[in-house]
Parts: C-alpha cells; sequence; structure tokens
C-alpha cells in the first residue's frame, strides 16, 4: 500500500536526519500526524527560526543570532586562549562545563580524504587568518576528538600554526576515571603514559 502523498514526504523528509531509517520515520510521521495541531505548528516554526535566524559568527564560526557573538563580544573573556572544536555542540559543552573562560574557533567538521573533505571544506583558513590579526593569542588549544580524522585534521592545524610561534596544546586523553587497564585499548594507553602528570 502507497502512503497519501503528504505522509510520503514527511517521512522522506524524517529520513534526512542522521540515523534515522525508514521504520523510525515511518513512526515518526503517524506520531506528528497525531500531534495536537499547536504542537506541530510549533515544530515548525522552530525549524523555521533555526534555519533563518541563526548564522555563523564572522569571527568564530559558532551558530549566533548576533554577529559578533556574544563569546567574541564578550570583553571579559580571556584573549589570549582559543579552542579549537569541530562543531557548535562542543562549544555548548565547554561552556556547560564553566571550567574555560578563553575564546573559541569552530571548524564545523574534520579532515577526511575518504569523503572528500579536504583543508577548504572547513574553517581552517579563518582560523589562520585570525591569529595574524589577535597579536594578543598566545595558545590555542585543540580539542578535537581522538579518532584518526580528529587526529590528522590536529596534526595539520598543529603544522600551520607553530611557525608562528604560538603554542599550539592538545586537550589531555587517557584512561577514563572507573575504567580498567586491562580493557583500555593501545591508543588510550598511550595517550594515558603521555598525558601522565605528577601527583
Amino acid at each position: 500500500m502507497q502512503y497519501p502523498a503528504p505522509i510520503a514526504h514527511l517521512i522522506d523528509s524524517y529520513m534526512k536526519l542522521p540515523g534515522i531509517g525508514e521504520k523510525t520515520a515511518t513512526r515518526l510521521a503517524f506520531y506528528t500526524l497525531d500531534m495536537p495541531d499547536k504542537d506541530v505548528h510549533d515544530f515548525g516554526t522552530a525549524l523555521n527560526e533555526v534555519k533563518e535566524k541563526l548564522h555563523r559568527c564572522s569571527i568564530c564560526g559558532n551558530i549566533t543570532e548576533q554577529d559578533p557573538c556574544t563569546i567574541c563580544s564578550d570583553p571579559n573573556r580571556e584573549q589570549s586562549t582559543i579552542m579549537v572544536v569541530e562543531q557548535p555542540k562542543d562549544v555548548m559543552a565547554f561552556e556547560e562545563m564553566g571550567e574555560y573562560n578563553g575564546l573559541y574557533h569552530v571548524l564545523h567538521g574534520i579532515l577526511s580524504p575518504m569523503d572528500g573533505i579536504g583543508p577548504e571544506e572547513i574553517n581552517i583558513k579563518s582560523l589562520i587568518v585570525r591569529l595574524q590579526k589577535q597579536e594578543q593569542v598566545k595558545e590555542v588549544i585543540l580539542a578535537l576528538n581522538s579518532t584518526p580524522e580528529g587526529e590528522s585534521t590536529a596534526m595539520y592545524i598543529s603544522k600551520l600554526i607553530k611557525p608562528s610561534g604560538i603554542k599550539v596544546t592538545r586537550l589531555a586523553a587517557g584512561l577514563a576515571v572507573g575504567s580498567d587497564i586491562e580493557y583500555a585499548n593501545a591508543i588510550t594507553l598511550k595517550r594515558a603514559v603521555q598525558g601522565r602528570t605528577s601527583i
């Protein structure tokens, strides 16, 4: 049996979301059909507002309603440190932690030659230009995931920045609290040994 065109279109739309297959999309579409009209309207409005009202900060690339964003325009932020992250959601995670008071730079992706993502496809060039303009920056923290793509992106950015004399650091990595050494993989153990600290 073929679904009516509006529900088929909604199923196709849900399937464009990451991790949503046909069965889940169908379930969501029929759930949406049964939602109160006001909730459906609010949902549609929220989708439209995300696309219409949010854009990238011209300085750091984070999502924002104003330009520059509230972080870049805050004079109380530590201006000598920039943390490089992959996505805007990473900025939110560090802000919720409340322990970092520097600036950010959002790449909107990582290098992945297999997927056709090179330096021109992500927000690296603007980082280098920014570092040339903002002479007060003394340290760049590379806060990228410890995946092969994240590691290669960090190495690439590090090679671009180091000639400028700016200190380049990575987040500490290694064993998670409560984990067992015997179950850790080789990369995790290697990073744990390299990132050891005195007690």
